[in-house]
């Protein structure tokens, strides 16, 4: 049984207007995706580093893709079937390091 709670989309709403550049996307019971654009491969890839970094220390790891100086993410919790808070927390940590 699942010991982290799902976010409906009703409760997560009010949370995603305070996260204005991730998009909500019902897939997989519900997920947050956000493109970032680097000037070059090497600022993407320290990005991706101090995302992972973050990643481990929380325990929670994004799903991403990276082609040159692009990356996208992609954060739902799958215990969770869905998004819940550990993804909000995240996407905010994320965006204070963009």
């Amino acid at each position: 049984m699942s010991t982290v709670a799902k976010l409906e989309y009703a409760e997560a709403q009010p949370l995603l207007a305070t996260l204005p550049e991730w998009q909500y996307q019902k897939d997989r019971g519900g997920l947050i995706k956000r493109d970032f654009k680097f000037s070059n491969f090497i600022e993407a890839f320290g990005f991706m580093s101090r995302v992972a970094l973050l990643a481990e220390k929380s325990d929670h790891h994004p799903e991403w893709f990276n082609v040159y100086n692009r990356v996208s993410i992609t954060l739902t919790t799958h215990d969770a079937q869905g998004l819940s808070m550990r993804d909000i927390e995240l996407a905010r940590l994320i965006d204070d390091i963009a």
